[in-house]
């Protein structure tokens, strides 16, 4: 018998999903473990390699191309799902159509792009990237099957055969999406940034009109999944880890934002610092010019900046203190340290600011290698949930992106142990409603008030606690 994955629908969801990581001796392990992690990885997730063959080479009625999900190892109706146009489920299907839609064109003419379905600064993430091209490859495909799942040449006529093993297949040039750390890398490019063409959306393609970047894995993964966790998916792959899947996701995604942080030609604008980096509603808030204003900023203690100085975006950082905390203690306090250093180190200067990211992103690193081989049981994961939601890290929650984060951890976490059958559906019928409302706290972010939005979070710990 089959078991879907499930996740919770809940008001605001869709605005967020489409708007929306000591010692020198201890520091050189970990500059070295980072490089060789990095290398190891960047080799299994390169999906541009080989030749791209399109999704028609997928679509056979033997293969991925069926009308119903009666296939005996795969579904087999993985090309409809994709193509679905009631659910998010077939938003990487229209990623090409959109580039001609409105909103699209206004965006394309206020960049001063003639066409955003020709323009490389679109077809980066909105088509498949590939090195190089099939008979069957189109561009209008969009995000295709390849895009993840790697160019198809060297593994696309073996891949079915008898005796052949998803090991075999990723020697041969599967990305294997089953590895937390290599569906985090795949995922990242566009859902968050890379140093590849067309795969940065800075603050001035954000300020033309594109959706904010927002990221979280393990919901997004749900939101996209084509495939049901059965027995013999368990045998091939193993059984995934929805609070591993956050929680690496969390790491690498703070290490991808150091990595571009440290690249010059992604990090400035002209005499300007790349805004990309910075969390938006610091500066995108009201101004009050009456003598008796207050300011509307709330001082973050995990950000020790001068006042009225943007801070970098921390919602990654916020997330990973309260995975610390829980999954590894022994370099919580190194970490937080080390967060707070590199804000501070904002304040004197790039080349200062350059250094702290570099020591930061090594604890990123150690952290995904850690997460990835973690089991994070039922009680580490209410734990983390407790954390998230508790005065532990409430005081950190002063901008929207940051809370975004916390109320879509609290989600997905609770849905990764409904799924795995630790947690009721009953039983959790009560914390979803909380959800619901913190949902509701971060659904507009003009009008995000960050003690409105502790005290909805706030009101599910003590419920947390009651099912633990």
């Amino acid at each position: 018998m089959q078991t879907k994955k499930k996740v919770s629908w809940v008001p605001g969801w869709s605005v967020l999903a489409a708007s929306l990581f000591c010692s020198s001796l201890l520091g050189m392990a970990l500059f070295i473990s980072t490089m060789a992690s990095t290398a190891s990885l960047e080799a299994a997730t390169d999906v541009a390699s080989g030749t791209s063959m399109g999704v028609a080479t997928c679509g056979g009625s033997t293969c991925h191309g069926r009308q119903e999900a009666d296939g005996k190892i795969v579904r087999q109706d993985e090309i409809m799902r994709w193509q679905e146009e009631s659910t998010p489920g077939g938003a990487h299907s229209r990623a090409f159509r959109v580039l001609r839609e409105p909103r699209s064109i206004a965006i394309a003419k206020r960049l001063g792009i003639k066409d955003a379905a020709s323009a490389s600064e679109c077809l980066g993430c909105h088509s498949t990237a590939a090195a190089s091209k099939g008979p069957r490859f189109q561009l209008n495909d969009g995000v295709g099957c390849e895009s993840c799942h790697g160019a198809s040449s060297g593994w696309l006529s073996s891949h079915y055969a008898v005796g052949a093993s998803h090991a075999r297949n990723v020697s041969q040039g599967l990305v294997p999406l089953d590895n937390p750390k290599a569906r985090a890398s795949v995922c990242l490019d566009c859902h968050f940034g890379s140093a590849k063409k067309g795969q940065f959306v800075d603050h001035r393609i954000m300020a033309a009109g594109h959706p904010r970047i927002s990221f979280e894995m393990d919901l997004f993964s749900t939101l996209q999944q084509h495939h049901d966790e059965d027995v013999d998916y368990v045998r091939r792959k193993g059984r995934a880890n929805s609070v591993q899947f956050w929680a690496v996701g969390q790491a690498m995604a703070l290490e991808r934002s150091l990595n571009l942080f440290s690249k010059p030609a992604l990090a400035t604008e002209g005499i300007f610092p790349e805004f990309y980096f910075y969390d938006c509603q610091s500066c995108h808030r009201r101004i009050y010019d009456d003598p008796s204003a207050r300011p509307t900023s709330v001082n973050n203690p995990g950000r020790p900046i001068p006042a009225g100085m943007p801070p970098y975006n921390d919602e990654n950082m916020i997330m990973l203190s309260a995975a610390i905390k829980v999954a590894a203690p022994d370099i919580a306090g190194e970490f937080d340290s080390r967060s707070k250093a590199f804000h501070a180190a904002m304040a004197q200067g790039r080349d200062p600011a350059v250094e702290e990211a570099a020591r930061l992103r090594q604890y990123a690193t150690q952290l995904a290698d850690r997460f990835s081989r973690a089991s994070f049981g039922r009680d580490q994961t209410f734990q983390i949930m407790e954390t998230i939601a508790g005065q532990a890290i409430s005081p950190r929650f002063t901008d929207y992106e940051g809370s975004v984060q916390a109320v879509m951890a609290i989600d997905t976490l609770l849905n990764g142990l409904v799924n795995s059958g630790q947690v009721g559906e009953s039983a959790a019928a009560s914390l979803r409603g909380q959800i619901n409302i913190a949902y509701a706290a971060v659904d507009e972010p003009n009008g995000y008030e960050p003690q409105k939005f502790r005290r909805a979070l706030g009101s599910a710990v003590r419920t947390i606690r009651s099912l633990r």
